[in-house]
């Protein structure tokens, strides 16, 4: 199984989305799992994680398995300079090794090791990172998931669901 988890923040909380869905071109998931949880930081640039992976760590844990990716809003890796992206804290406070994909739809110029891809008509890509996988394979699965536009099917639902639909 596999999942895209999305955050949606409300002042003092967040809710967390965890969309769990089996194969790439899939268009309805298999179950979708929602977390409310405390902001335990403001954003701060840089630091994205510290505001972000709580809410992740949350809603994973709330689905109650190992999923053998994981699909998140922003980049796995930042230039080495700066530090780590989300993916790369995501994967070292996980129990378990699932393969990290970042989609992210805005340039950082502070994201490392990342491929545009176009999907539908947008003439905006999307940027695709990854850990525990080859990068052109990662953004192959996202480019080949349901949906004819930018935002793939299955995100679309994440981020729907973490606004409370």
């Amino acid at each position: 199984m596999k999942a895209v988890v999305d955050v949606h923040y409300l002042g003092e909380y967040a809710v967390a989305a965890c969309v769990v869905f089996r194969g790439w071109q899939d268009d309805v998931p298999a179950r979708v799992v929602r977390s409310t949880v405390a902001v335990a930081a403001r954003y701060r640039a840089g630091a994205f994680y510290e505001r972000e992976l709580p809410c992740l760590l949350a809603v994973l844990e709330e689905a109650e398995q190992e999923f053998e990716a994981i699909v998140i809003d922003g980049y796995v890796h930042l230039r080495p300079d700066v530090g780590k992206g989300l993916g790369l804290h995501l994967a070292e406070a996980l129990a378990y090794s699932p393969v990290i994909i970042g989609v992210a739809k805005t340039p950082l110029q502070v994201a490392d090791r990342f491929v545009p891809i176009r999907r539908g008509r947008s003439a905006n890509p999307l940027f695709v990172s990854a850990l525990g996988c080859p990068l052109d394979d990662a953004a192959r699965a996202i480019q080949g998931m349901h949906g004819p536009y930018r935002i793939p099917t299955i995100f679309r639902l994440a981020d729907q669901h973490a606004r409370g639909a």
